[in-house]
């Protein structure tokens, strides 16, 4: 089932993470989140052959670290329209929701916004990590699925301090109440 991403955490079970994906045309990257949901780290690249083949190993990954969801990159447009690398992303998502068989689970998926990912992370690598050109193609795509996620992850931990900051208001417009 497709979810907005506080539905989508809001529906894990306990000590449950979400799996971020950059999803491109030649490879999958991955990134798990801790189960606190705070920090996402990358954890490997697909190749990508036949989708019978991917969503196995995806499986194994989904069961290997107690994933209760699914963040999956969605390669917008600089405008915010969805072109041709949206749309077969999208594709890829329903395919996983449609073969509950192969991945031996229900797919829990949210969408997040990655325009610029994978050049964000690409300058990083240039910048700030000094990796040769062949490095940086061997990790670019677990690093730009970990760059998707944690910033999933920080506007969950946005929500959740903004609703505690709420919750402590009230209680304080509670007690000026009873005085």
């Amino acid at each position: 089932m497709i979810h907005t991403l506080s539905e989508l955490a809001a529906r894990l079970g306990k000590n449950q993470r979400l799996l971020g994906l950059d999803v491109g045309t030649k490879t999958v990257g991955l990134a798990v989140a801790d189960p606190g949901l705070i920090v996402a780290s990358p954890i490997g690249t697909l190749k990508r052959t036949k989708f019978t083949q991917d969503a196995r190993e995806l499986a194994k990954t989904i069961r290997d670290y107690s994933i209760g969801g699914l963040v999956v990159g969605l390669p917008l447009n600089m405008d915010g329209t969805e072109g041709p690398r949206a749309e077969s992303v999208r594709a890829f998502a329903k395919n996983l929701l449609e073969r509950p068989d192969l991945l031996g689970w229900e797919a829990e998926i949210a969408f997040w916004d990655e325009r610029l990912s994978t050049s964000a992370v690409e300058r990083f690598m240039i910048g700030e990590a000094d990796m040769t050109r062949k490095r940086r193609d061997e990790v670019v795509d677990k690093m730009a699925a970990a760059y998707i996620l944690q910033g999933a992850l920080d506007m969950l931990a946005n929500q959740r301090r903004l609703a505690a900051e709420a919750d402590e208001d009230e209680r304080d417009d509670e007690d000026d109440d009873r005085d």
